[in-house]
């Protein structure tokens, strides 16, 4: 295999730190990870969340890292390349194609998703996103996003979601023009200050709020961050009759604060046949495999890990430069980005407008980022331009994302077609043009997005997740990997995770992947299967036709993988294997 230096180099460590962390830092941090927190018990939740953090997270951040210079340092840039580098057979290029695939495909939502985030921002300081209910928020939603039907969301105008996305793709274009340092650095090291400046700025005047109506003092933003991080979770019950004239008790509503606590016993002592107050202890949400589940997948997805960007930014720096630090560094900023500031500023301002109920049924990542506090805003003194700054900040997150979400495939482009940065953008260009105006046209029940993100930011990303551990565990080997870690580096990772990323990592992903599936996808001890399966194979015994538009989105996902792996095959730089 020929091996040259790379024309291009980050131009300062925090550069690429704020890169990777930029490629992290998204709307999940801000929109999933605080219905999370809320949905799966708070306090037991962040229990599992660091565990995960530390078995799974921070050890595959380090596995990427490290992958990505052993590359670079044998001359590629690109995923296949650098697979092919350590497995020194085809297997790993071809490998290395699929990996570099799904990030090509999230972008391709991903920069519509963008497009609702500035169609919002300009909504909201213009007035336009203003809401009495929820059912105006719901219908502004669809309107925006085209949910109605195929091709709505095309148009001119304010509402049209085809300016802001198209917006949006030409910007993470000029930017992918102007190179790795002149580009994508450049815009990072400016973003991610600006957007933790932003975050900061909401923070405050979400944990000042207080309690915006005095007349419901139980929803206050004290009750907000209670609901998150309370560890023990208190329910009020009734009693319900069943087929059979047993009694059975049911959740009425979560109890969260004193008074709530305090009225709730009140109506036990007064009639406890019609009540009775449940307290869930922390231990006992811990023995649930989906909430464990749940917390790793987060960590997964939210430190993007097993998509490649990390592996192919890394290939870019020398043997001096420290990846251990910096892979510490940028997993810690969107810890810090998640935790510190996408959870403290979401639920606990939801809670205080909308209270506890209404949005424990509200926690999916659309419905409390473009439904639930866009209402909020509205309710809030000041709110339009408060929301207007939380929707630049999410276009901010999603730039960066998208921004990382395509450098695999431009250095791909460039070592298996031999051509220049520019072209490789225009190739670039083209097919994820396609793939952006599928997903906006096809925007009924947003079932192109949907079964984009369910097979490659979901499915994919697992399978991707357990070869990468397998490659640095196994086949590269945990003291070579080690070794290539310690160059440069201030100090050394600690000889534990030589253990836990050779035996815990690759486990405990095919544990989680296993426990998933069964879980979520065949639905195993619930009688039905998850509807992104019968989306492409029907259901004959329900009566549920197979999805034309999944099963296109499907056949576009097998359609590019098989393109680059064509490339890969033929590329002069990944011979002789």
């Amino acid at each position: 295999m020929p091996a040259q230096t790379s024309k291009e180099s980050w131009s300062s460590r925090i550069g690429v730190i704020l890169a990777v962390s930029g490629s992290a830092v998204g709307i999940g941090n801000f929109l999933r990870f605080p219905g999370q927190v809320a949905e799966f018990g708070g306090g037991a939740f962040m229990i599992a969340y660091f565990t995960a953090f530390l078995l799974v997270g921070l050890p595959m951040c380090w596995v990427e890292w490290t992958l990505g210079r052993h590359g670079g340092r044998h001359g590629f840039n690109a995923i296949p390349g650098i697979f092919l580098s350590i497995t020194k057979r085809p297997i790993g290029k071809y490998l290395g194609c699929i990996s570099m695939m799904l990030p090509t495909f999230v972008f391709m939502y991903v920069v519509c998703i963008e497009g609702w985030c500035l169609a919002y921002a300009v909504n909201m300081i213009t007035g336009k996103a203003h809401f009495t209910n929820k059912t105006e928020a719901e219908s502004f939603f669809a309107s925006i996003t085209g949910i109605a039907s195929n091709g709505a969301a095309f148009g001119l105008g304010i509402q049209s979601l085809a300016v802001y996305a198209i917006f949006a793709f030409i910007a993470n274009f000029i930017l992918l023009y102007r190179g790795l340092s002149k580009g994508i650095e450049l815009f990072c090291k400016f973003a991610m200050p600006t957007l933790v400046i932003i975050a900061l700025i909401l923070l405050v005047r979400v944990l000042t709020l207080g309690t915006p109506n005095p007349s419901e003092p139980e929803s206050s933003i004290n009750n907000g961050l209670g609901f998150m991080w309370n560890p023990q979770k208190v329910f009020l019950e009734v009693p319900t009759l069943d087929d059979t004239g047993t009694t059975a008790w049911h959740t009425h509503q979560e109890l969260v604060g004193k008074e709530s606590i305090e009225n709730a016993k009140k109506l036990v002592q007064a009639e406890p046949s019609h009540w009775q107050i449940r307290k869930v202890g922390v231990l006992d949400q811990l023995k649930k495999p989906r909430l464990w589940l749940t917390a790793a997948g987060q960590i997964f997805f939210s430190l993007t890990v097993g998509f490649g960007v990390i592996a192919t930014y890394a290939s870019y720096l020398s043997k001096r430069d420290d990846i251990v630090l910096s892979g510490l560094s940028a997993a810690s900023a969107n810890e810090f980005c998640e935790v510190a500031l996408g959870g403290l500023i979401t639920i606990p301002a939801a809670v205080a407008f909308l209270g506890v109920a209404d949005i424990s049924t509200d926690t999916s990542l659309f419905s409390l980022g473009f439904k639930v506090l866009p209402l909020v805003f509205s309710s809030m003194p000041g709110g339009m331009l408060f929301g207007f700054l939380f929707f630049i900040l999410l276009s901010l997150a999603c730039t960066s994302a998208c921004l990382a979400a395509l450098q695999p495939g431009i250095a791909f482009l460039e070592e298996s077609l031999n051509i220049e940065r520019k072209q490789a953008v225009s190739i670039l260009g083209l097919i994820t043009g396609i793939g952006a105006c599928f997903v906006l046209y096809f925007s009924h029940n947003l079932t192109a997005l949907d079964t984009f993100d369910f097979w490659v930011g979901t499915c994919l990303i697992f399978i991707m997740g357990i070869v990468y551990s397998i490659l640095f565990g196994w086949v590269l080997g945990v003291d070579k990997g080690f070794n290539e870690a310690a160059l440069g580096a201030a100090f050394p990772i600690p000889s534990i995770f030589k253990y836990i990323i050779r035996y815990i990592c690759p486990l405990f992903l095919i544990s989680i992947f296993a426990l998933w599936a069964s879980l979520d996808v065949l639905c195993l001890g619930t009688g039905g299967i998850d509807h992104h399966i019968t989306d492409i194979i029907g259901n004959r015994q329900e009566g549920i036709q197979p999805n034309t538009i999944a099963i296109l989105s499907i056949g576009l996902i097998v359609l590019l993988t098989s393109f680059l792996c064509l490339l890969a095959k033929r590329a002069a730089k990944y011979q002789p294997y």
